[in-house]
């Protein structure tokens, strides 16, 4: 199950950036009591109830030289497409205006569930003052204080009631999820119009014209796949930010949600030092990964031209050395039939699970061969280990201290795990336990 996301949205002055800093326990975004302080819609991990989400400052669509109802018009507009559930925030103080009206018009067309707040309720006389907002047609307002963080419990109470209709969307899906990322001008929407084989996403030569994230339906060989497009920034010719921030969050989401993930790189360009950072969100969130270079009939080539540049990629991409390369064109649509045995083969080998008794076998093996580091005259013993998870394939050993483990050890142990067990395209985590 991917993290949800709230957006918090709303005028300006009404206190979205304090309630998003009590959501997220920290002061993260700035705060200030004039309107439109916030320049940088900023997001960031929060949780309730056990529930994990991702929280979106709305604040920072602010644009200059617009008038403010353009400026609310786009926050709603990107809470909309971004969100799962929206929390719109009113001040109490000033009752409803014309501005609310505007964004609560909005956003009742989205059909995304709205949770209303009214802001500034900073004590019990005033929580009469949360009436008027009914006509807001949100539902039942509640009533809240950024400042004391009075009344936030039941806000986000009512915003994580909503996640269990979004599980229970997920778990009817069984369809294998994979994202595309990349930075802009990769090619990304282009493969999957390749894929596809009609226009399903819109193209161009200009960086970030994706104009939604869009996850679209495949079927492949008798399997199900939903194809996850991560380049949306822009929507109606509007531009919806160009923060690396807001890409960067946008990845994440789609990567959460992927079971396979699609890491697109320009062969004419080469490799460059942001395909390495858009890269490692993928696998320190453990999923599964394919380096698809693309555009690789403009490349000028020889017999040895892949070779070289799948060297590159392997020094470049150290982290990733158990991904698969394919050199593939969208425009050509060389080489795409090798992708979906591809994602498939990686997508086994994320969901893997090894049985007890031939993992012990081959630790065993592992450490005849290349016995346990010492260290002041003490030596590593591994007494058993033990899967305990899958997407990524997770492993525990139970050892006599954790400090002996060191991380070329560990490195060597998952070398051989790969050789012996085939976890093609996918991390695997290695947990050291002492054993009671």
């Amino acid at each position: 199950m991917y993290k949800p996301t709230i957006a918090v949205v709303g005028r300006p002055n009404v206190g979205k950036s304090t309630l998003f800093n009590r959501i997220i326990g920290e002061r993260k975004a700035i705060v200030e009591d004039s309107p439109g302080v916030t320049r940088d819609r900023l997001y960031a991990a929060g949780d309730w109830l056990n529930y994990e989400f991702n929280v979106i400052d709305t604040g920072g669509i602010e644009i200059k030289d617009e008038p403010f109802q353009e400026q609310i018009k786009l926050q709603a507009e990107i809470a909309i497409l971004e969100s799962d559930v929206i929390l719109m925030i009113t001040n109490g103080r000033e009752g409803v205006t014309e501005d609310d009206l505007f964004v609560a018009r909005i956003l009742q067309k989205s059909k995304k569930p709205v949770v209303l707040a009214v802001n500034k309720i900073d004590n019990f006389e005033m929580r009469n003052d949360i009436y008027e907002f009914y006509q807001l047609g949100l539902g039942d307002p509640y009533p809240v204080s950024g400042s004391h963080g009075l009344g936030l419990g039941d806000v986000l109470d009512e915003a994580v009631n909503h996640f269990k209709t979004l599980e229970l969307e997920e778990e009817m899906d069984t369809s294998i999820k994979v994202s595309l990322i990349g930075r802009p001008n990769v090619g990304k929407s282009s493969l999957i119009n390749a894929i596809l084989g009609e226009d399903r996403v819109i193209v161009s030569d200009i960086a970030g014209t994706t104009r939604d994230a869009i996850d679209t339906s495949y079927s492949y060989d008798g399997e199900d796949y939903t194809l996850i497009d991560t380049a949306g920034m822009r929507k109606k010719g509007k531009v919806y930010e160009a923060t690396e921030k807001y890409s960067v969050l946008r990845a994440n989401r789609a990567i959460e949600r992927s079971d396979v993930v699609l890491m697109i790189i320009n062969g004419e360009e080469g490799i460059l030092e942001q395909d390495k950072r858009i890269a490692g969100l993928a696998h320190d969130e453990g999923r599964a990964v394919i380096i698809v270079v693309n555009k690789w009939d403009a490349v000028e080539k020889d017999d040895k031209t892949m070779k070289k540049f799948e060297d590159k990629v392997r020094n470049e991409f150290r982290f990733l050395d158990y991904a698969p390369i394919a050199f593939v064109s969208a425009i050509t649509k060389s080489r795409l039939t090798t992708l979906f045995p591809m994602i498939r083969l990686v997508n086994d080998s994320h969901k893997k699970r090894v049985q007890s008794s031939t993992l012990n076998e081959v630790l065993v093996d592992s450490v005849s061969m290349n016995p346990t580091p010492t260290d002041k005259g003490r030596r590593l013993n591994i007494f058993y280990g033990t899967q305990v998870g899958v997407a990524p394939p997770t492993f525990v050993l139970f050892v006599n201290d954790v400090e002996l483990m060191h991380f070329s050890y560990r490195r060597y142990l998952e070398n051989q795990l790969r050789n012996a067990f085939d976890f093609t395209g996918t991390p695997i985590h290695i947990v050291s336990r002492k054993r009671n």
